[in-house]
């Protein structure tokens, strides 16, 4: 079965919209994991907009599943990854003014900077997954980073999703078959909901895990926490 992480910044973002600790995000993030998530995923940025550093440092202290930490490899977000070393790092290229991730990385141009900043959280036990396009070439290019993983970036294959789900899911088939090829491990995120998931995951082999964060917790005010969980585990199994 495909694992799914839980992005919890949107609960983060309400809390910071009043200040104090309502919602509580440590107490959302153990109830996403009572309800059977298999992992819980974050993504602080600088400006402290929704997750903040030291929200990440208290949920390391708690959570029994999988943690996982995204964000541009600037030196305050790696010396927060060797502070807490999560079980995986996925690494996005946006800088961080920009309002959502928008981009994966061109594994070519960046190869160096990339190899570089792989080894170190390697060195310190971390698995690293590289934000990646549905595109073939960086997709192999980025074994050469050293890296354990690639999340490929699905708006494109969510946004056009309604129109010709075939047409939308045809690259992402052939960039899994390129990771399973090069031996890459292989994640998936961004826009998947329950709309749009089953197939994604019905359709792309050896999917190992994807994180979701906008549409489920969204869906959760119409549903609940605990069952919008469940739904989503359900168009995985």
């Amino acid at each position: 079965m495909t694992k799914l992480s839980v992005n919890i910044n949107k609960i983060a973002t309400i809390r910071n919209a009043r200040g104090g600790m309502i919602p509580n995000v440590v107490e959302a993030a153990l109830n996403i994991e009572k309800y059977g998530a298999h992992g819980i995923t974050v993504h602080p940025r600088p400006d402290g907009r929704h997750i903040r550093y030291s929200d990440v440092i208290d949920l390391k202290k708690v959570l029994s599943t999988e943690f996982n930490i995204e964000g541009y490899p600037q030196q305050d977000f790696l010396d927060l990854c060797f502070q807490v070393k999560p079980h995986q790092v996925t690494l996005v290229p946006d800088p961080p003014d920009v309002l959502t991730s928008n981009a994966g990385w061109d594994t070519i141009k960046n190869c160096d900077f990339l190899k570089e900043v792989v080894h170190a959280l390697k060195a310190e036990g971390m698995r690293v997954s590289l934000f990646v396009g549905a595109d073939v070439e960086m997709i192999e290019n980025a074994v050469a980073t050293g890296c354990d993983r690639v999340e490929l970036y699905t708006e494109s294959y969510a946004s056009e999703y309604v129109q010709n789900r075939e047409k939308a899911i045809a690259p992402f088939v052939e960039a899994a078959k390129a990771a399973n090829r090069v031996g890459l491990g292989l994640n998936a995120g961004h826009d998947l909901s329950l709309e749009n998931l089953k197939y994604f995951a019905q359709n792309i082999q050896g999917l190992l895990e994807v994180s979701i964060g906008h549409a489920l917790i969204s869906d959760a005010l119409y549903y609940g926490l605990e069952s919008t969980v469940k739904k989503y585990l359900d168009q995985l199994n």
